[in-house]
């Protein structure tokens, strides 16, 4: 990406996007595509598509200390390290310093988070599924929060365009729980993966095993400079061959190629402007991250794609005559209902045989078990709402063998030659219900390096989600028994609201102005030329990977505030 700059003398746009990430790569590409003058705006430094990937190519002993951080490294990140995996030496510069970026938890909250151009699109894990209308119809058969006020249809057709456009590998199944799409093919399963299929299709009429669908190019077709994937499953240091969907390989070069893009890093969003005559937005105001200089840009469309949490902190702090309690929070909705999904729960186990059998690379997705729970009839349980789905694999044990042996020389040689058992685990992925008293607050006493206020999290899970959990635990383990592994071990480990890093809700879309934020074009109700794509608008969490939706809504979203423009509504 040769011509990312930013014009000091230029202040007015036709359109500002806060973010540069999953959701804020995807509106950059929409409305330049459009013809809109566009500013990218991103909080974090500037990070250019393979240029900016210093461990893309290294070999895991390339790095001392086994790839560990040391002790005072680590300690900059004690909040980030929750995850179990973004403190390591590999990836830990995408991670912020907690230091430097505080948060306040009255309950515990794992708010990981990726300040650069590109944002956690280059970190995220891939899967990408899409929602059904047992989603979306939810809230209103059960009687929770508010009703959606889409459904699948309005969607399908921009769940075709976003996945033909990043590429996402898979099968077709005809589940309704799990619409299908437009795929590239499917990461073949390995020998005891397909094995738990086969015997699960034989045990279970409910219960399906696929391999995991991912923002992957698994053929020749041409992604406008990116590649296939070649199986070395180092995604998360950002990929050279840009063989996984991120903005910084995809969206944002379509966005330059229309010379429409301006793209300004080091930019802070603290504020969105407002007219009360027009009742509408007019801008933004920023500080420098560099040099806390204060600025302000014009714009007749702003698209909020900033986080979940961090794209309402600026509507909270958008405070004005008209809105004393954040821009569009006359439903007091701001802030609340804060979702993810509960993870960490399943089931591992051991398996005899294959072992003449290996596999050759090592692919960036294992197997995915779609949801079986509350579908109707004989899935329904009573003891709690809604359902999960699992994400798993197998693999060959890493060497373990040659430890309990204790071997000498040439035995010992020989040992460690040979791969090591076949284990097989899978994790659950549980939707979060939305609660109004799960939330986020501002605290204006403690205040960030730049002045601003820090972000203090309320929220946990409830009744409904531990007895999910229960049922995850136990259907992972009988699941494992029945396939014919041995040694099968349930766990339930330490778990809480932020870990799944599907942050949602905060500023939900619904029909009701007086009930919600944004309507079901993503508008902010009562300040129609805001538009929030990213997992704020978020209504309810289904329990399936967001970010596929979030690009579909704000592909559909920028469409609309096109439209919109053209007409003058906004």
């Amino acid at each position: 990406m040769s011509k990312f700059y930013y014009n000091q003398e230029q202040d007015s746009y036709d359109a500002i996007v806060v973010g540069s990430g999953i959701s804020g790569g995807w509106a950059a590409k929409e409305l330049c595509e459009a013809g809109l003058k566009t500013l990218v705006l991103e909080r974090g430094r500037m990070v250019k598509h393979i240029e900016d990937y210093p461990t893309a190519n290294m070999d895991d002993w390339d790095f001392p200390h086994n790839g560990q951080l040391p002790r005072e490294e680590a300690a900059k990140q004690e909040k980030q390290a929750r995850t179990g995996y973004t403190v390591r030496a590999q990836h830990n510069f995408w991670f912020v310093n907690d230091l430097e970026h505080p948060y306040n938890e009255t309950r515990r909250f794992d708010w990981m988070r990726g300040y650069h151009v590109g944002g956690r699109s280059i970190m995220w894990g891939r899967h990408s599924y899409r929602w059904s209308d047992i989603d979306f119809e939810a809230n209103k058969r059960e009687g929770i929060a508010v009703d959606w006020p889409v459904r699948y249809k309005d969607i399908a057709p921009w769940y075709d365009k976003v996945e033909a456009y990043i590429g996402v590998t898979g099968e077709k199944l005809g589940l309704p729980q799990l619409p299908d799409g437009v795929f590239e093919p499917m990461m073949e399963l390995n020998c005891v993966e397909d094995h738990f299929r086969q015997k699960l299709a034989e045990q279970y009429e409910d219960r399906v095993v696929t391999a995991g669908r991912v923002a992957h190019i698994n053929s020749d077709k041409q992604y406008e400079g990116r590649n296939r994937c070649q199986f070395r499953n180092r995604c998360i240091r950002g990929c050279p061959f840009g063989a996984y969907f991120s903005s910084v390989s995809s969206t944002l070069p379509a966005a330059e190629r229309t010379g429409n893009l301006t793209l300004r890093p080091d930019s802070i969003v603290h504020e969105i402007t407002y007219d009360p005559d027009t009742k509408k937005a007019t801008g933004v105001k920023i500080i420098d991250r560099v040099t806390k200089e204060e600025f302000e840009f014009k714009a007749k469309v702003v698209f909020l794609c900033a986080s979940a949490i961090a794209s309402t902190s600026i509507l909270m702090q958008s405070r004005s005559d008209r809105f004393p309690n954040g821009l569009g929070n006359d439903s007091d909705q701001l802030g609340r209902n804060i979702m993810d999904h509960h993870l960490n729960v399943g089931a591992s186990g051991k398996f005899d045989g294959f072992e003449d059998k290996y596999y050759k690379g090592r692919k960036p997705n294992g197997i995915y078990l779609p949801r079986f729970r509350n579908l109707g009839g004989g899935t329904n349980v009573d003891s709690f709402k809604r359902g999960y789905g699992y994400q798993g694999g197998a693999s060959r044990g890493n060497w373990e063998d040659t430890i309990g042996e204790l071997s000498h020389g040439k035995d010992l040689k020989e040992a460690i030659l040979k791969p090591g058992g076949w284990t097989f685990g899978m994790g659950g992925f549980g939707e979060v219900l939305p609660y109004e008293d799960n939330r986020m607050t501002l605290d204006y006493n403690k205040l960030d390096q730049w002045g601003l206020p820090t972000v203090t999290f309320d929220a946990g899970y409830k009744e409904n989600e531990l007895n999910m959990r229960q049922d995850m635990m136990e259907q992972a383990a009988d699941m494992l028994e029945k396939a014919g592994f041995r040694e099968v071990t349930p766990f339930n480990g330490n778990s809480a609201l932020g870990l799944g890093i599907h942050e949602m809700g905060t500023a939900r879309m619904g029909r009701d102005r007086r009930t919600s934020v944004v309507n079901g074009y993503n508008q902010v109700h009562d300040c129609k030329n805001v538009y929030v794509t990213d997992g704020a608008f978020m209504t309810s969490a289904s329990c399936v990977n967001p970010s596929l939706t979030y690009m579909a809504f704000t592909a559909r979203a920028a469409d609309h505030a096109v439209k919109e423009l053209k007409k003058g509504n906004i």
